[in-house]
């Protein structure tokens, strides 16, 4: 029943905003009606009623407030002469008929509540003084009847009223902006968290199946190349392939698992590859014929010099924060990629790690496997073929903050020389 009821009263508040002449015009024959049963039910008419020009007068004044929403000033301007022309004319039918005024404090609630603050209480000033100075002086005595009082009291409370809507209608109009502004950058920080996740995903995966079906992929060839003249190397590299294709589905799956909505059974609980297992991924290498030598040297005290090996380079280089191994890891996986799809049969790799206080340095050279060095490639522009590792490896590392660099060895020597800077205090890059 109420929500019915509230239905039945707000249509008519609809269509009364939508039609403003119309709620004007309305609200002119109430005041009309409203300023008549004052003047015929007041205290002194029992002396004598209002005569007929000061109806006339009314009427006019309250059929001006049609108008207040187009022509405020003008209206104010109108019904503060009619009002005093009617307290003119009022003057032997007794005391001060002033509820003519009710139009005045109309027009002076329009004019402040659709005006800034400060021209509109200018303008109110000037109207409650002059309009009740006026109708001291030339009205019915005395001059300090209650009816005059009560003029400079309505009037003022009526610019007062028109401020205070002002204000709200403002303060409202703020409210609705900012919370507009808010949403529009909530949506805005929602995209970009969505395009850096998928940028980011989109990075896990080309790592992982760029590696692990390149090792596949020679050692497929491999193994079709001597199936009949070697069965049992045949054999071994087929168990290469198998081993290379279980570890691609294992990262597969767990970089997948990133995708997962939070509270989805089965998430991944394997740890992201790093340094620690960096040996691994040199063995692979090593089982299709790339030769990689890792050298890790740490200036931090009380940790190790130096050492060889891909084995204990884990050690020599200490914990690292989690973002900056898994950075370090891929970068390498994708530079010793690189170098085995494009430096040749017979090609050699050098991988150097230093650990620094505040930063790791990562350094892949190879030989070229002999041939000389090809067209320099940036790592801010795509590889030859339409790839996309040197792009991958210089956003890893400056998501981190860091560099990556790419390009042919200095001093002429043939091959291909990557290396990134990563600061152990991981910052988001610009």
């Amino acid at each position: 029943m109420t929500s019915l009821a509230a239905t039945g009263l707000a249509r008519p508040h609809r269509w009364l905003r939508t039609h403003p002449l119309a709620a004007d015009s309305l609200l002119a024959v109430l005041v009309l009606g409203l300023v008549l049963v004052g003047a015929y039910l007041g205290p002194h008419t029992e002396r004598r009623p209002p005569g007929l020009p000061y109806v006339l007068l009314t009427a006019a004044a309250c059929a001006c407030l049609v108008a207040r929403r187009r022509r405020p000033r003008t209206v104010l301007a109108l019904t503060c002469v009619l009002t005093v022309v009617a307290t003119v004319v009022a003057c032997d039918e007794g005391p001060p008929r002033t509820q003519i005024a009710t139009s005045v404090a109309l027009a002076l609630y329009t004019i402040a509540a659709r005006t800034e603050r400060p021209t509109a209480w200018r303008i109110v000033a000037v109207t409650v003084a002059v309009l009740t100075g006026a109708v001291m002086l030339f009205g019915p005595p005395p001059w300090y009847a209650q009816e005059n009082l009560g003029l400079f009291a309505w009037t003022g409370m009526a610019g007062a009223a028109g401020d205070a809507v002002r204000s709200r209608r403002a303060y409202v109009a703020a409210v609705e902006e900012r919370a507009v502004r808010a949403e529009r950058s909530r949506e805005e920080e929602a995209r970009r968290r969505v395009a850096e996740e998928r940028l980011r995903i989109a990075r896990e995966l080309h790592d992982v199946v760029a590696h692990h079906i390149a090792l596949v992929n020679v050692q497929a060839g491999v193994a079709s190349h001597i199936m009949d003249s070697r069965p049992d190397q045949a054999k071994q590299a087929l168990a290469h392939v198998r081993q290379a294709s279980r570890s691609a589905l294992e990262e597969l799956r767990a970089t997948v698992g990133l995708l997962r909505q939070y509270g989805d059974p089965e998430a991944p609980t394997e740890p992201a590859p790093g340094l620690g297992v960096l040996d691994q991924l040199v063995d692979g290498f090593a089982r299709v014929g790339l030769s990689v030598d890792v050298t890790a040297t740490s200036t931090l005290s009380g940790a190790p010099a130096g050492g060889t090996g891909a084995a204990g380079a884990a050690a020599v280089i200490g914990p690292l924060p989690g973002a900056v191994d898994l950075t370090a890891y891929r970068v390498l996986q994708e530079a010793l990629t690189n170098v085995h799809k494009h430096a040749g049969p017979g090609a050699r790799a050098e991988v150097t790690l230093l650990r620094r206080p505040g930063s790791l340095d990562l350094t892949v050279l190879d030989d070229g496997g002999g041939r000389p060095t090809a067209a320099p490639v940036t790592a801010t522009a795509p590889e030859p073929g339409g790839g996309h590792g040197l792009i991958g490896m210089r956003e890893r590392a400056v998501a981190l903050g860091g560099i990556c660099e790419a390009g042919p060895r200095a001093g002429g020597a043939t091959g291909f020389r990557v290396r990134a800077v990563l600061p152990l205090q991981a910052r988001t890059g610009p």
